[in-house]
C-alpha cells in the first residue's frame, strides 16, 4: 500500500482562523496587528491492493475566477500553479481520474470537496450531518454569502454513488474512517496502517495545526460545536497513543514542509 500527498496549492489567511484569538487587542495595544499567513492545501491518494482511494479533492481551479463567492475570496484566497491542480498531482503518483473508484470527503467545504465533480463515477462517502448542514445552508438562501465555507455546486454529488456516514468504520484493509465531529456537524478523518511508515491519522480539520492538537486544546476559528471539538482532539490522542501513530495536519505551513509529496510516498 502507498500513500502519496498531493499538494493543491495554498490559501491565505488571517492567522485568527487557524487559532481563535491568536492575535488580542489589550489596553496597552487596543489596535494589535493582525498576522497574515499562507496554509496548505492537499488531498491523499491511497494505492491499495483493493483499489485507489481518494481522501478530499482541494479547491476547484476556478475558484479566484468566480467559482466561489467575492466574500470567500477575499477572506481566503486561494492559489496554485499548474503543477498543482489536482489532475497533475494524480498524474504524479501514477493514476487517473478514472481508476479513482473512492472517493473520502472529510467533509464539503470549499478547499475540501472542490474537485469531487472529477470524479462522477466515484463512490462517495461524507458524514451525514455535514452534507445534510452544507445543503441546508445552499439551499435556505440564494445568496452565496449565507453559505459559509460550503459552495453550492459542491455538494452535487450523484445519490446513487453518495454513502452518508454516522460511525467509524474499515473503508478496506489498514484503512479506517473515523468521525470527528466539531469543526462543522460531522468530519470524516483518514487512518492508514502502513507497513513501513507506521499509523497515519489525517484528521483534517478537525486539527488544522499542531497548535491546536496541543495539549492543551486550542479552538480554531471556525467551530460549529466547541465541546465535540475538543472531544474529536482526544479521540485522535487516544488512537495517537494506540497506534503510536503521526497526527498529519491539515492547514500547517511549518509541518507541511515536512511532508512526502507526490511523487514520493509513504508505504
Amino acid at each position: 500500500m502507498k500513500l502519496y500527498v498531493l499538494d493543491n496549492g495554498w490559501l491565505e489567511c488571517d492567522a485568527n482562523w487557524m487559532v481563535a484569538m491568536s492575535v488580542v487587542g489589550t489596553l496597552e495595544d487596543k489596535t494589535p496587528q493582525t498576522k497574515w499567513i499562507r496554509i496548505p492545501v492537499y488531498a491523499v491518494l491511497i494505492d491499495s491492493p483493493e483499489g485507489k482511494v481518494l481522501y478530499d479533492t482541494g479547491c476547484h481551479p476556478e475558484a479566484m475566477a468566480g467559482y466561489w463567492p467575492p466574500g470567500l475570496r477575499s477572506i481566503f484566497p486561494y492559489y496554485h500553479n499548474p503543477d498543482q491542480l489536482l489532475l497533475r498531482q494524480l498524474e504524479l503518483a501514477g493514476t487517473a481520474p478514472e481508476e479513482i473508484r473512492t472517493l473520502v470527503l472529510s467533509h464539503m467545504h470549499l478547499d475540501h470537496a472542490g474537485n469531487a465533480h472529477l470524479f462522477r463515477n466515484a463512490e462517495v462517502f461524507v458524514h451525514r450531518k455535514d452534507y445534510a448542514y452544507g445543503k441546508s445552508l445552499t439551499k435556505s438562501s440564494p445568496d452565496p454569502a449565507d453559505h459559509g465555507a460550503y459552495v453550492k455546486a459542491d455538494l452535487d454529488i450523484p445519490e446513487g454513488n453518495l454513502h452518508l456516514v454516522d460511525d467509524d468504520f474499515e473503508l478496506a484493509k489498514g484503512i479506517e474512517i473515523i468521525t470527528l465531529p466539531g469543526h462543522t456537524p460531522g468530519i470524516l478523518g483518514l487512518m492508514a496502517h502502513l507497513r513501513n511508515s507506521g499509523t497515519m491519522i489525517f484528521p483534517m480539520d478537525a486539527v488544522y495545526t499542531e497548535k491546536n492538537y496541543g495539549p492543551p486544546v486550542k479552538m480554531s476559528g471556525i467551530v460549529y460545536d466547541s465541546v465535540s471539538f475538543t472531544d474529536s482532539i482526544e479521540k485522535i490522542r487516544r488512537l495517537q497513543g494506540k497506534y503510536d501513530a503521526k497526527v498529519m495536519y491539515s492547514h500547517d505551513m511549518p509541518f507541511f514542509k515536512t511532508m512526502r509529496l507526490a511523487p514520493r510516498y509513504y508505504d
